[in-house]
């Protein structure tokens, strides 16, 4: 799957330059009568960007399975490519002839909730609560002013991979990985082979697939804006965090760095494959390279280390929604079809064929034990249901939707040595509540 964080910051930027505070319904989507297809069924569009040769025929199943098991509605399946969903849907939506369902960011849901841009499923779940079937933190991503305005589908996390051999070549034991920062640095050292100024092996690098937020939220649990509105960029915690990162930074070097990142490009050339790279934070379908690209990688997984004993090991995720665009002609129909969607059935399917993290609890434990996965499979999977709980959204701000153009180039300064990481939290906390008190 692709980047989940990076989707959210594009997603974002698509609604706030869309210039659109709302959206009215259109005459033809108020006034238009339910398409009807063969034997008067309700036909339903339904929107996705999942075209590949993998992901296409599995939603293409979920959707034949409803298809048969419902008399009155058929649903087709629409796709349409990563990158141009989005502005088509609002485009749609403004013109008043949406999608009946379609596949969104699940950061941005309560932004299209303000914003008009999806239906409040209010009414639904008056009679059908389903909101106790998925995670906490997903479920609460989807609310604004207490409406739930999507339902979860998939979602993710982060967590350590490990190469166990390296580990019992560096005197480590390869069933013990780092549970603190303080172990990461000393696990890293160990691992760790130099070669004159450059490395043959490097240990970890906090900043291979996860960024500087990640490692900040690891360490205070505290989302950048709060749920108050209020600006916690500039905090102790999330200081110490970047001098602690700037410290990884200078001791490897901008060069090595930068070497091993342009090797990560490949798929096939990840370093982490060929032993080069001995730790490495990732998303746990990461696991569905090293099956295709390494299949005799002795590795293992592990929650994030956390800060210090006790902080926890608090991750991110991202992930996606199905939700009912604001104007879509037949919503109960569309409902029916976010339920099948989102229940046990086609979320274990998905998980299982897939490999990738959903959001119902119930089938995110099932497909742990799937006997579809090898001893690896199941290993990766059930970390990855263990750290659902400890795994953190961020949600969109309505007061600040697009701050994190406004922060990222704050850490970049510090990792390039323009800035102290004093100066740059400063001023990024600045920058931020100045946004904020604009938008009020």
């Amino acid at each position: 799957m692709r980047n989940l964080r990076w989707l959210s910051i594009l997603f974002i930027a698509v609604l706030v330059l869309s210039g659109c505070s709302g959206f009215s319904k259109g005459d033809s989507a108020k006034d238009a009568k339910n398409e009807e297809g063969e034997n008067g069924k309700v036909v339903l569009d339904f929107w996705t960007f999942w075209g590949s040769e993998i992901r296409r025929p599995i939603i293409d199943k979920i959707v034949k399975d409803f298809n048969d098991s419902h008399d009155e509605i058929e649903v087709k399946h629409t796709f349409i490519p990563w990158g141009d969903i989005w502005t088509k849907e609002l485009a749609s939506i403004a013109a008043g002839s949406p999608p009946d369902v379609v596949i969104n960011d699940i950061n941005a849901t309560a932004l299209r909730g303000q914003k008009k841009q999806a239906e409040n499923l209010s009414k639904y779940l008056e009679k059908d609560d389903i909101s106790g079937n998925f995670y906490e933190e997903l479920w609460n991503a989807t609310l604004y002013e207490g409406d739930s305005y999507g339902i979860p589908f998939n979602t993710d996390t982060r967590v350590l991979f490990y190469n166990k051999d390296a580990f019992e070549e560096a005197g480590l034991d390869p069933e013990q990985p780092p549970k603190t920062w303080d172990e990461l640095e000393e696990f890293a050292e160990k691992l760790d082979v130099k070669n004159g100024d450059k490395y043959d092996r490097m240990g970890f690098y906090p900043l291979f697939g996860a960024g500087t937020d990640i490692w900040m939220m690891n360490a205070d649990k505290v989302n950048f804006i709060d749920e108050n509105d209020e600006v916690q960029v500039n905090t102790p915690e999330k200081l110490d965090t970047l001098k602690w990162l700037k410290g990884w930074h200078d001791r490897y070097g901008a060069n090595n760095i930068n070497s091993w990142q342009s090797q990560m490009e490949s798929q096939q050339g990840n370093p982490f494959f060929s032993g080069d790279l001995a730790m490495l934070v990732q998303q746990p379908t990461f696991y569905t390279q090293i099956r295709d690209y390494a299949p005799d990688l002795n590795f293992g997984v592990a929650l994030l280390p956390e800060k210090e004993p006790g902080n926890g090991n608090t991750s991110w995720g991202g992930g996606f929604v199905a939700e009912i665009p604001y104007g879509a002609k037949n919503p109960d129909e569309s409902w029916e079809f976010i339920k099948y969607l989102t229940d046990k059935e086609a979320q274990e399917y998905w998980a299982v064929k897939n490999f990738d993290n959903v959001a119902n609890k119930e089938a995110a434990e099932s497909a742990a034990t799937s006997d579809e996965f090898d001893e690896n499979g199941k290993m990766v999977y059930q970390l990855a249901v263990e750290a659902m709980p400890q795994t953190m959204l961020t949600p969109t701000p309505i007061v600040a939707p697009d701050f994190p153009t406004l922060i990222n180039p704050e850490f970049d300064n510090v990792y390039l040595g323009k800035k102290t990481p004093e100066q740059a939290l400063e001023d990024a906390q600045e920058k931020v509540q100045k946004l904020i008190d604009q938008n009020k």
